[in-house]
């Protein structure tokens, strides 16, 4: 099971980088198979590059950092 509190601290790290280029993240939940879903939001919300910021920044971040963390995906 991936902690939750632990998911939400590390998503606190990335954000900054986001908001930098106006954008932001907040965590929607984290299923007992290790998704996360997230909403993407302000800049990030529809950008033709937001899949790539999820699986190339935010995934990769989360799977590093935060053990049991599969995937994570964009909610609406």
């Amino acid at each position: 099971m991936v902690d939750k509190e632990q998911v939400a601290s590390v998503l606190e790290l990335i954000r900054p980088s986001l908001q930098a280029d106006g954008g932001d993240v907040a965590l929607v939940d984290v299923a007992d198979d290790g998704v996360v879903s997230v909403e993407l939001q302000g800049a990030c919300k529809g950008c033709p590059m937001s899949q790539m910021t999820l699986a190339h920044g935010v995934e990769r971040i989360l799977k590093d950092r935060v053990p049991g963390v599969t995937s994570v995906v964009p909610v609406q």
